[in-house]
């Protein structure tokens, strides 16, 4: 029965991911609070979900003609190289440092979409 529960959660995040919105969000903390997975191995999880999830996302989007081949490279370079550091800093820092650190960034950005939310409904 556990094997259904991380479909589910690989479902979620598929979801949310092909939606553009980060399946890492609700994966994440579905492996580490539900399934007691660790905060480095639950990230690792993500990442490697991500790949092929990202890869038929990209085909889709192409397919859609929603990529603006221009500024790729201004969103790759910068990307890559913070994904260096934030590895290395990951890894140096203890799980539950990091699952703070993680719990801290959702709480900032779900602040951030409902203000945003906010503007939008005054705007129209």
């Amino acid at each position: 029965m556990e094997f259904v529960w991380y479909i589910i959660a690989g479902l979620l995040g598929g979801v949310l991911g092909g939606m553009g919105m980060g399946g890492g969000t609700i994966l994440i903390p579905l492996l580490s609070i539900f399934y007691s997975v660790g905060q480095h191995s639950a990230q690792a999880a993500n990442l490697i979900s991500f790949i092929p999830m990202a890869v038929v996302a990209l085909i889709i989007h192409f397919k859609n003609k929603l990529i603006k081949f221009k500024d790729l490279l201004k969103i790759i370079i910068p990307g890559l190289i913070s994904c260096v550091v934030g590895c290395y800093l990951a890894r140096a820092i203890s799980g539950e440092l990091l699952k703070k650190f993680f719990g801290g960034f959702l709480i900032i950005l779900s602040v951030i979409q409902i203000v945003m939310g906010f503007k939008q409904k005054d705007d129209e």
